[in-house]
């Protein structure tokens, strides 16, 4: 594909080299400066007399558009404006983005993303991102290269097939949004160039016959394609992924259950990948359980941990805290003897029904046959608690309420500290409420949720509820990725980047946080990034020399700040 525009990195500020004119100019969001660009630049590109006369800082741009973003009645229309930003100027999107992080986060992102998504179909404007479906699978090559950036220069994809988006599920085609999201978060969190990253879709089909039954819907029409053939799909992307971009880590994002682990495993080591809702989860939780553990005087290989909701997410938590507790000197073995996981069946227990990955966390027969149950085949959350005197609560069950008081109160009976972690999402679906949690402890509970919670008052003092929120992570662990080129995201880059989350947090009085906050989620995202690198250099995995992280890193966080305009004839 011919180069139109190419940036060129400074010091300062970078400079972008351009061969388009006219209308073309300003189609282009990403060399796009609208009413910033000057006379002088608006002469040589062809652009006078397309503008208003006036020319506005960056400074004043953003004055003047966040004021209207305020003015934006409903969280989806504030997500609507954002978008249609960044269709016209990706430059102060970002710019917007990066200083209202906090207020943003969950506008771009979850949760209101979720309602962009079911709406998809009927608010398709601009299409962004690649579009690939089984019922083509020979268009998987060229419709890769279609993007406006060579395929040299991609750094990052961010891939779904939609099947398990947020906690609405399948939602076909619109799940490209929740790629678009992401990416977005990659590029305000960690600094990745915009240029550099390529939302894509998988296009399988859909079984969610609201969508089917839709004359509006623009996904390919008929149920979702399983088996050998579903397979053959996925590794000829992969394939393709590998031959045309070799420098990109290919992030997978909302797959369901029944494919994300098994697709993450069959790739991981064949491609450079990473799963954010396996392991970006389980980095943050376990970032959140060290500075839980710190601040109760134990250490990690002591705990007793049950998972409520031992599904893709669980299991992924529990093989990270596995890694993490063997670098104390226990055996895989016996990390794994820490773990109790329920299903929706109960208990996960060897003669039970198992996926896969559950498997190596079933318990035997033998070793609940002593306990006084209702239902042997079926053993409750409430028993398991009862017998095992957890330390640990993790809840990925997307079960309301799940955390009875019951159960809280004697967990809480034999733990100075237990340490509560109702992760579901969105808040509707949490397993117990943080104010709860402090009532029924005594202000007792070390807690992290997976929705924002505001703080709680109890007893004089203001408990700051830490949300485990992914984006504390993936945007570092892409961008030390890109910095060091890494040949595979290992678990030891994992718990490199769980540790750098950790460490960032400071404040240990009674009440404090246990996790950063979100604003500062710039210096935590380079913090992680440094982490990635040295934990990749320290395991043979970095394709590239890095002598000095913090200078890497620092040099390839991009930075909103409109590049000088060089105009060219050609490129």
């Amino acid at each position: 594909m011919r180069r139109e525009f190419l940036f060129l990195p400074g010091p300062q500020r970078d400079t972008v080299k351009i061969a388009l004119r006219g209308r073309d100019v300003l189609s282009d969001p990403m060399i796009n400066q609208g009413t910033a660009f000057t006379h002088e630049e608006r002469a040589a590109l062809g652009i006078t007399g397309l503008l208003p006369g006036g020319v506005m800082s960056m400074e004043e741009q953003i004055r003047r558009v966040y004021k209207q973003y305020q003015s934006e009645p409903t969280n989806l229309a504030k997500y609507t404006y954002l978008n249609s930003m960044r269709d016209r100027n990706e430059f102060l999107f970002y710019r917007l983005l990066t200083d209202h992080i906090e207020e943003m986060m969950p506008i771009i992102y979850t949760p209101t993303i979720g309602e962009a998504i079911q709406e998809y179909s009927h608010w398709f404007h601009r299409p962004r991102g690649i579009y690939l479906d089984i019922d083509n699978p020979e268009l998987i090559e060229s419709s890769l290269l279609q993007d406006r950036t060579p395929a040299e220069d991609i750094e990052l994809i961010v891939v779904t097939d939609s099947e398990g988006i947020l906690g609405i599920g399948d939602q076909g085609v619109g799940g490209v949004a929740i790629t678009i999201g992401k990416l977005s978060v990659y590029v305000a969190a960690a600094g990745v160039h915009p240029h550099h990253v390529l939302p894509v879709v998988l296009d399988t089909g859909t079984d969610n016959l609201d969508l089917l039954s839709d004359p509006a819907y623009l996904g390919v029409q008929h149920p979702r394609v399983r088996g050998e053939e579903y397979d053959e799909f996925i590794n000829k992307f992969v394939k393709a992924v590998k031959k045309l971009f070799p420098n990109a880590m290919l992030h997978w994002e909302d797959f369901a259950a029944g494919n994300a682990t098994r697709i993450l495993n069959r790739y991981r080591d064949e491609i450079c990948s990473f799963n954010d809702d396996i392991q970006g989860t389980a980095s943050v939780v376990v970032a959140a359980i060290l500075s839980a553990i710190r601040s109760s005087g134990t250490k990690i290989c002591e705990q007793q941990i049950v998972i409520n909701g031992a599904g893709s997410a669980g299991i992924g938590i529990a093989n990270q805290l596995v890694n993490v507790m063997m670098t104390e000197g226990i055996s895989e073995k016996e990390a794994r003897s820490k773990f109790w996981g329920l299903s929706s069946r109960g208990l996960l227990v060897e003669d039970g029904v198992l996926r896969d990955f559950q498997a190596p966390f079933a318990r035997s027969r033998e070793e609940v046959s002593g306990w006084d149950v209702e239902n042997p085949r079926k053993i409750t959350l409430a028993e398991v608690v009862e017998n095992t005197q957890p330390t640990i609560l993790i809840g990925t069950s997307a079960q309301a309420g799940a955390f009875t008081e019951k159960i809280v109160k004697k967990m809480a009976e034999k733990v100075e500290r237990p340490i509560i972690m109702p992760l579901s999402n969105p808040t509707t679906k949490a397993e117990a409420t943080p104010e709860d949690l402090i009532n029924w402890t005594d202000g007792r509970a070390l807690i992290a949720t997976g929705s924002p919670f505001n703080p709680v008052e109890y007893k004089s003092t203001t408990f700051h509820i830490a949300q485990a929120n992914n984006a504390l992570v993936f945007p570092g662990i892409g961008l030390g990725v890109i910095v060091c080129k890494a040949e595979k995201v290992s678990d030891n880059m994992i718990a490199a980047a769980s540790s750098a989350v950790a460490n960032a947090v400071t404040d240990r009085r009674l009440g404090a946080s246990l996790l950063p906050p979100i604003n500062h989620l710039r210096s935590i995202s380079a913090q992680v990034a440094i982490a990635v690198v040295e934990a990749a250099k320290a395991e043979g995995l970095a394709r590239k020399e890095v002598p000095s992280p913090i200078e890497e890193v620092y040099k390839n966080t991009w930075k909103p700040i409109y590049p000088k305009v060089e105009v060219v004839d050609s490129l």
